[in-house]
């Protein structure tokens, strides 16, 4: 049986599909690849070394790195074990995109929290349809609501 290359993780990372951000403990972009550069527009040279504001919305950023601290405190995420989070980001463009991404704790031999890898994939147009499917049929339900509000109660008392 053959080796494995060394520099596969490499080459998984670069050709992923997904985006793949890795910062380190202070939030600082040290890794990103050619689908983070599709998905929010940003080239390669244009965020590593830059923190991860730069697809934070500002209205978020606040609550984002409270829980970032506590997380290279703790060394603790609840949102660990391969669990899907959905938020806004920004793109380049000034546009807010959706985004699911899933994020893993690279901790050291000492257990602290050294990298954080975050693979991301970029959901605007589903979610929009989703938005609109939901949308969609709960219009029957409030049309039937308004309907019955305005009908005279026919049951005898």
């Amino acid at each position: 049986m053959a080796a494995l290359p060394h520099d596969l993780p490499r080459r998984i990372l670069d050709g992923s599909p997904d985006a793949v951000l890795i910062c380190d403990r202070s939030g600082t972009v040290r890794y990103w690849n050619a689908a983070a550069e599709r998905a929010f527009g940003f080239h390669v040279t244009e965020a590593l070394g830059v923190s991860m504001n730069l697809i934070i919305p500002e209205r978020l950023r606040a609550r984002h790195w409270a829980a970032w601290e506590a997380t290279m405190r703790t060394g603790v995420t609840r949102h660990g074990e391969g669990q899907l989070l959905a938020v806004p980001a920004l793109h380049k463009d000034g546009r807010q995109v959706s985004i699911e991404f899933s994020i893993q704790l690279v901790k050291d031999a000492d257990g602290q929290v050294e990298w954080v890898v975050a693979v991301i994939r970029e959901v605007t147009e589903r979610y929009g349809r989703e938005k609109a499917l939901r949308a969609q049929l709960k219009a029957p339900q409030a049309k039937a609501a308004v309907q019955d509000r305005r009908s005279p109660d026919t049951r005898a008392g």
